[in-house]
């Protein structure tokens, strides 16, 4: 079946992702979680909650991280919705990334802010119950389809599972029929992605004379460290490329992995300019940024030697080209901008 490897049991994609780690990061997960215990100076749990108004919750939004691709799938759409009605509850103070507004913050703990809000709002928007804030949120619901799930990046089938009876925002059909796998308790709306339509919304100018750069994925649980090291290394000596590693690649075998390549020649693009800004064509192995390059206008493809049949369907699925064929092309737009038709389906469950 073209879908999640775990499809519905959460415990066990758990499991499996902690499996795939090093033992030192796992070692450091437990040690982290009894530190915040046991530190005198901060509360477990602790949360800041802001809100945008005085009356009662009809959105909660649940942010349980401030990626791009986590801004854009869960802020932007409250730039369409009546702003007096929303709380967002974080780890760390948001308030600039929130649009205009007389935003109100205050600190507040994830195991009795969290149940408060989520039981009394209509909707209660998340990128899922697989972490900490999202599975609060998720518990506290009483009706499981006011837990709105919205997609942020391509999927893999070992994307977690979505919550029992959530109402699902996608990104196209085709993602919410293989993130579904087959279930009949998720109803799924498609509204696209919001960030490949600011991606498309502000075209690069693509410099011929720009070495590619390769999106570093060394942190995957999906791919492999040893499997993803390999094709970062190829790609780069045989095309010249530039390195560009993950910001989760802090890890002490990623340091050295990233030394020894600099000291044979490799060279690491920490800059942070946004890809639009320096021209390059981008390539990884599946990173959601070659489809965001290809929207943006910049030559991009996938490279992976002998890929497993899961990384061969998922390049097709997104329309992926390898390296060496034609660029990648700009993936379909959406008639409406995809944060409108979020919020759009937002406002509709707000009313209820």
């Amino acid at each position: 079946m073209d879908g999640l490897t775990h499809p519905r049991d959460l415990e066990a994609w758990h499991r499996w992702q902690l499996g795939r780690q090093p033992l030192a990061r796992r070692v450091r997960r437990v040690a982290g979680v009894l530190a915040e215990i046991a530190r005198p100076s901060r509360r477990p749990g602790g949360v800041v909650v802001t809100r945008g108004g005085t009356g009662p919750v009809r959105l909660l939004v649940v942010l349980d991280a401030t990626s791009p691709t986590s801004l854009a799938a869960l802020l932007r759409p409250l730039g369409h919705l009546p702003l007096g009605d929303v709380a967002v509850v974080s780890r760390d103070a948001v308030k600039p990334l929130l649009p205009p507004w007389v935003w109100r913050e205050s600190q507040g703990v994830a195991h009795e802010d969290l149940p408060r809000l989520a039981s009394g709002a209509p909707a209660v928007l998340s990128v899922g119950h697989f972490l900490p804030l999202g599975a609060a949120a998720r518990t506290a619901v009483t009706d499981p389809s006011r837990f709105v799930t919205v997609q942020h990046g391509l999927l893999t089938p070992h994307a977690p599972p979505l919550a029992e009876g959530t109402t699902l925002l996608a990104w196209s059909a085709g993602d919410a029929d293989f993130w579904r796998s087959g279930r009949d308790d998720v109803s799924a709306h498609v509204v696209g992605s919001q960030l490949l339509w600011d991606a498309a919304d502000h075209p690069a100018t693509p410099d011929p004379a720009a070495p590619p750069v390769f999106l570093g994925q060394l942190h995957s649980a999906e791919l492999g460290r040893e499997t993803a090291e390999r094709a970062a290394e190829e790609f780069c000596r045989t095309h010249g490329a530039r390195y560009r590693p993950h910001p989760s690649e802090t890890d002490r075998r990623s340091r050295a992995t990233h030394a020894r390549w600099e000291a044979e020649g490799i060279v690491l693009d920490r800059s942070g300019t946004p890809l639009r800004e320096l021209g390059a064509p981008v390539a990884s192995v599946f990173s959601t940024g070659v489809l965001e390059a290809a929207a943006a206008g910049l030559p991009s493809g996938v490279f992976l030697p002998d890929p497993p049949s899961w990384v061969a369907g998922f390049w097709s699925r997104y329309g992926l080209r390898p390296w060496d064929e034609r660029p990648t092309p700009s993936p379909e737009r959406p008639a409406t901008e995809p944060s409108r038709a979020a919020a759009t389906v937002l406002e509709g469950m707000m009313g209820r």
